[in-house]
């Protein structure tokens, strides 16, 4: 991966912008859809054109020359990466600034920062890339703390230890992920953990935000990954013991993955790798009939085939992103043991017998360093590569561009998803925003999918984040009281409380509180995430 100097207010770097022949024919593109839409583009105000409070903290002398006041580097960490921060930063208006950033290089220097915030009465919000979209790294924390820390972990991202002969590493939670695999590709391993943030966010982000990776079936989830955890608390240190699985009591792992900052900042963590594939295949499949992808789809994820890739785009989807007028599933199968070819063959098979076709043969490699798509999916493949800077220049565009996720059992699929459409075509005739609903199932199980929903409208600059805000909320409570979870991988920030305190159990969410009071007594550690504290600082 190539340096880049990176967004203050967008998505990646600077440099990969959208701009020129690829601006204009996404302007054109976008205008075929919605030929009524403004496209004005709107710039980001230059960073000097915000009046920034003043620093309200004193580090200490210690922690002074890991903390910075600069004035991008606090812009750029009092937001995440949805769609309204980013519109929110184009507008100029990020009214929750943090004081300081401070970039720790080691476990005590965490430790000490927990100590001079908690006894300070300083919220601390641990960051990792940064590319939260659920307002996971917002200092929006209330008016009862003298001050907030985005506490970057980014200075501790190498790889401690590699066990070559069980197949894991001890790795500094600041890791990015190129930084990560970079460390590891020498050995010809891989943590196999792609999300599409990849490349902008962190180890312990995937852990604290129990992310998902790109790969669709079997091992999806950073958990499944997991070995062992370190953790800082202002209580002290936990560090759970490394094992390929126990049944002793509650895991402390679970504890902590998806905690988000709440109740310790992660340090390093023992993963779980794998060899590098060598043996790949993929296929594009077509079908005329959506719900028809769908049984192909289910019948796939309940066979055992476990493939790699098993995304179906829906006819909108696929239009847009792929270029396709039917439903297009992406399917891929590989292996670092043996050649895969058996398995695509029988998964071919089984799309078949749902009526599905090949526009083009399967392809196969047998090289560590090939690729394996072909048609729709490497066209869909690049586009969602490019989706989060295209996001952004259409955003720019008074384009509301946004994506939600939820999983839910096979049996509740078809009526969540017509919930979902209904609620959310509503709510833009409400806003007055044109625009469409698209789904795309990007991880699959036995007992269900993974639907992601996006939503592509023409909003009106200056009121689209509100506009967002309610098309949003409407889909929320669709998910909510159609059984389906809040969010499969996008993590609970301050964006999903309402509908996640709903979703979990009330006695469940008492002990949480509990559990933060014992590792957070002062409730420094990113208040409003996932719980809150039972008392915070002057109370």
């Amino acid at each position: 991966m190539k340096a880049g100097t990176r967004s203050w207010w967008g998505w990646g770097n600077d440099e990969d912008a959208v701009a020129g022949v690829e601006r204009e024919e996404l302007r054109r593109r976008t205008g075929r859809l919605f030929p009524d839409a403004d496209l004005t583009v709107h710039e980001a105000p230059p960073v000097a054109s915000f009046d920034l409070a003043p620093c309200r903290v004193e580090v200490p002398a210690a922690l002074a020359p890991l903390a910075s006041h600069d004035a991008r580097d606090r812009l750029a960490h009092s937001h995440g990466q949805a769609f309204r921060d980013v519109v929110r930063a184009l507008l100029g208006r990020l009214p929750h600034v943090p004081d300081l950033v401070v970039r720790p290089t080691s476990e005590a220097e965490v430790l000490h920062v927990l100590e001079w915030c908690g006894d300070a009465g300083i919220a601390v919000v641990p960051y990792g890339g940064g590319s939260s979209v659920v307002g996971g790294v917002e200092p929006r924390v209330g008016d009862e703390y003298t001050g907030v820390v985005s506490l970057d972990l980014t200075s501790m991202d190498r790889v401690l230890a590699i066990d070559r002969t069980s197949r894991a590493a001890l790795v500094q939670a600041g890791a990015l992920g190129p930084r990560l695999e970079e460390q590891l590709r020498p050995q010809g391993l891989t943590l196999r953990f792609f999300p599409q943030s990849f490349e902008f966010s962190t180890l312990g982000g995937w852990l604290a935000t129990r992310a998902g990776g790109h790969f669709a079936t079997a091992l999806t989830h950073i958990d499944d990954l997991t070995e062992s955890l370190r953790v800082v608390t202002p209580a002290g240190v936990v560090e759970t013991r490394r094992l390929p699985g126990s049944g002793a009591g509650p895991s402390p792992d679970r504890m902590f993955l998806g905690s988000e900052g709440s109740l310790g900042v992660i340090t390093q963590a023992w993963v779980r790798l794998q060899d590098r594939p060598r043996w790949r295949a993929g296929a594009s499949v077509s079908f005329a009939d959506h719900e028809a992808g769908v049984e192909a789809v289910r019948a796939l994820s309940q066979s055992g085939l476990q493939p790699a890739n098993c995304r179906l785009l829906d006819p909108m989807e696929a239009l847009i992103n792929a270029g396709s007028s039917t439903s297009v599933l992406v399917l891929g199968f590989e292996s670092a043991d043996h050649p895969v070819d058996a398995w695509s063959a029988r998964a071919l098979e089984l799309c078949r017998d749902h009526g599905g076709t090949l526009p083009e043969p399967p392809r196969l490699t047998d090289s560590a360093e090939a690729a394996a798509r072909t048609g729709a999916a490497d066209t869909w493949r690049s586009s969602f590569l490019r989706m989060p800077y295209q996001r952004d220049a259409l955003a720019a565009q008074g384009m509301i561009v946004e994506t939600f996720e939820t999983a839910c059992t096979w049996d509740r699929f078809a009526s969540v998803r017509a919930a979902v459409d209904d609620a959310v075509q509503d709510a833009m005739r409400q806003v007055g925003a044109t625009g469409v609903v698209t789904c795309r199932l990007t991880h699959v199980y036995p007992d269900g999918p993974a639907p992601y929903f996006g939503v592509y409208a023409a909003g009106e600059w200056g009121r689209t984040v509100e506009q967002w805000d309610e098309i949003k909320q409407a889909a929320s409570e669709a998910l909510i009281a159609s059984g389906a979870t809040i969010t499969h991988h996008h993590a609970v920030g301050r964006d999903h409380r309402p509908w996640y305190d709903r979703q979990r159990p009330d006695l469940f969410a008492a002990a949480l509180r509990a559990g933060k009071a014992v590792l957070d007594p002062a409730g420094i550690l990113n208040p409003g995430v996932v719980v809150d504290p039972l008392r915070r600082p002057g109370t």
